[in-house]
């Protein structure tokens, strides 16, 4: 039986009183245990990250500036590039995986709760705590799910389910990360685990839909503010 959102809450509040006795006392960041987080503000120009090198500073940037001297990866796929242009052979660019990204695990938030213990369980349905009231930035703080405006919840991925790139036809990445265009798109996640119904998609933390454009202005339209997980590789 399909879990519900009450359910995924539920978990990750009995996960986080067992794992993070700080939440006790006063909300400060465990910079020390923190490994994972969603970005608290966007690069500033949708869709346009300057590519997964761009996306990966920005990761270090805003940790660096929360305490945190980890190395940091962007939790984020690129497509495979297909170069027809001189004709067969066809040169052929690899996609890269999201997953194979962010080191082994375990992952802890900025308040020291576990979102996950390794690879298979952050993309399993029962193993990663991932929640609007866990998926908190790097300062500690929540981002805006549905129902509280200005909604936030769809975070850059370029992925499929289970952490690889998409083999979907159309673009899924704004152009591996360098498009702000308007008819480019990329796959997102809801960090709060809601959508329009209780769908696979619409409650995957990093698989839920295409954005309406690639641009700062676009992202808006679906509940997004070009915001993406970034994970400790360490």
């Amino acid at each position: 039986m399909r879990k519900s959102t009450t359910h995924w809450t539920f978990i990750a509040a009995l996960s986080l009183a067992a794992t993070s006795p700080a939440l006790s006392s006063a909300q400060t960041v465990d910079v020390d245990q923190m490994s994972f987080f969603v970005t608290s503000e966007s690069k500033g120009d949708g869709g346009n990250l300057g590519g997964l090198k761009g996306a990966d500073a920005h990761c270090n940037a805003l940790a660096s500036a929360a305490g945190s001297d980890k190395n940091w990866a962007a939790y984020l796929s690129t497509s495979m590039v297909v170069d027809r242009s001189n004709g067969r052979p066809f040169k052929i660019t690899n996609g890269v995986n999201a997953r194979d990204r962010i080191g082994s695990g375990p992952w802890y938030n900025a308040m020291g709760m576990m979102i996950a213990k390794d690879i298979d369980a952050l993309h399993s349905a029962d193993g990663n705590f991932i929640s609007i009231e866990t998926a908190l930035n790097e300062k500690g703080g929540k981002i805006n799910g549905r129902g509280t405006p200005p909604n936030q919840h769809d975070i850059l991925t370029g992925s499929e389910s289970m952490g690889f790139f998409s083999t979907a036809g159309g673009d899924t990445t704004c152009s591996n990360w360098t498009s702000n265009s308007a008819e480019g798109s990329a796959i997102v996640g809801h960090h709060d685990r809601m959508g329009g119904n209780t769908a696979r998609n619409m409650v995957s933390w990093n698989s839920s839909h295409g954005t309406f454009g690639c641009g700062e202005q676009h992202l808006p339209r679906s509940g997004g503010a070009g915001l993406f997980y970034c994970f400790a590789t360490e």
